[in-house]
């Protein structure tokens, strides 16, 4: 059972990746059922749209029944860590830590540590 603050964070960390093509996995369905959907939208709070595209589409699924494919920061490559430490040494005037978050969330890197809580399944090398 998801706690109310968790599923929170998860809707918050959701919205803030749904214009980069966050997958999810829908995990109250059976084992026949695809694995990866993408969301396609947010229509009301703790509510989530996700479609395999071509298939099957599901409306208003309770946030709780799915979690997000996010990659490790352990997986981020030489060339993105050197990004993140240059954004890093800038002063962190909005406008840079708007930057980091957009880059952690169009990389769908786990930046608020939704793997090692259960909240996210760790995407397979390749996913994004």
């Amino acid at each position: 059972m998801i706690t109310e603050e968790n599923k929170n964070l998860l809707f918050r960390d959701l919205s803030s990746r749904f214009s980069y093509g966050v997958k999810v996995a829908h995990t109250t369905l059976s084992d026949n059922m695809p694995k990866v959907w993408d969301v396609i939208g947010l229509p009301a709070v703790g509510l989530v749209d996700i479609i395999v595209p071509g298939k099957y589409r599901f409306a208003a699924v309770p946030v709780e029944e799915i979690k997000p494919y996010l990659r490790p920061i352990s997986s981020m490559t030489d060339e993105e860590k050197d990004y993140v430490i240059h954004l890093a040494t800038l002063p962190c005037a909005a406008q840079i830590c708007e930057k980091k978050v957009d880059f952690f969330n169009s990389h769908h890197v786990d930046w608020r540590g939704l793997i090692p809580i259960g909240l996210a399944f760790e995407a397979p090398e390749g996913m994004y």
